[in-house]
């Protein structure tokens, strides 16, 4: 998260708020998905429920777009080997029975895709996606997950 720090610092103060609730998350893809979960996908503005108001949500937003951003191009900037430990880290975090039935979903759901902030097109965005559904592959074998019903 240094570089989030180092963002933070350059801006109104307002991200060390937000910062320091992401830090009580562990994993960087724990913190992409709850970015990704406060973005209104209707809108595609952040909302929160701790920032009532209009100029203090539009301030929000502003500041958590830009948070997700950095965090997402630290995650893109991380090697293949890291992310996958990172996503390891995250599925033992999760309160979910059956490693297995996650891979699964995630194979048949593809949320992953979701996670990239809205600015973020081109190279950094396919990058993304190729390198999860590599990791997936993997972490399918690992877990010994079958191939999804594509009509399931």
């Amino acid at each position: 998260m240094s570089s989030l720090r180092n963002s933070a610092t350059e801006t109104d103060g307002s991200d060390a708020l937000w910062i320091r609730d992401l830090s009580q998350i562990e994993t960087f893809y724990g913190r992409l998905v709850y970015l990704a979960g406060l973005r209104n996908p209707d809108n595609g503005r952040y909302e929160h429920f701790g920032s009532p108001g209009s100029a203090t949500s539009v301030m929000a937003s502003r500041s958590l777009k830009r948070i997700h951003e950095t965090i997402f191009r630290d995650w893109i900037g991380m090697s293949l080997e890291r992310k996958k430990s990172d996503i390891e880290l995250y599925i033992a975090s999760v309160d979910q029975g059956d490693c297995r039935q996650l891979v699964d979903a995630w194979l048949r759901l593809t949320p992953y895709k979701n996670l990239v902030p809205a600015s973020v097109q081109g190279p950094e965005r396919q990058r993304h996606v190729s390198d999860f559904e590599a990791i997936l592959g993997l972490l399918k074998n690992l877990y010994g997950v079958a191939s999804p019903d594509p009509g399931a």
